[in-house]
């Protein structure tokens, strides 16, 4: 028996608690957890670490995804990176400075979201316009920017995930 297929998340209504505004940024979000789970569940762990063509291997994407949604909502809070962060983002993609198996990975990244949907449940629609320093030089960026490119990001990566994890099913 075929199972129906849901539409998009975006195509689903609002995400509860969520301000109106930030609306698309859940939904983008939500639409990417759900195709990474589905796009890993039967993906070899032995191809993991593997590279096709020079290519960003599945775990960086994976890592990168949690790891980018974090900084950049990290941002958003007007807050500076940790160390702990910036050590993560040095050693995003690297097989010998991680202990992460596909469970790890994914468990990584859908907290993250869920972390992130908490934030944007939080966030008041007032400060969207707010100027956040990005980055050591502080480069000037706006709540809503950072929001967003966050989004975008994660499901660039996504996309790349995808064609990755294809290519090496084949």
């Amino acid at each position: 028996m075929e199972t129906e297929k849901k539409p998009e998340v975006w195509l689903r209504g609002p995400v509860p608690g969520i301000p109106a505004l930030l609306q698309p940024v859940a939904h983008t979000l939500l639409q990417s957890r759900e195709e990474v789970n589905a796009m890993m569940v039967d993906f070899p762990e032995v191809f993991l670490w593997i590279k096709p063509s020079g290519m960003a291997c599945p775990a960086f994407h994976l890592q990168h995804l949690a790891g980018v949604l974090d900084r950049l909502f990290t941002y958003a809070r007007g807050e500076a990176l940790t160390d702990e962060q910036r050590g993560d983002l040095i050693t995003e993609g690297k097989e010998a400075a991680n202990n992460l198996d596909m469970e790890g990975l994914l468990d990584r990244f859908n907290k993250q979201v869920d972390k992130a949907l908490a934030q944007l449940a939080g966030t008041d629609e007032s400060t969207l316009t707010e100027v956040r320093g990005v980055g050591r030089m502080q480069i000037p960026s706006t709540v809503i920017g950072l929001l967003t490119h966050a989004a975008e990001h994660t499901m660039r990566h996504t996309g790349q995930l995808l064609v990755t994890v294809r290519v090496l099913q084949n």
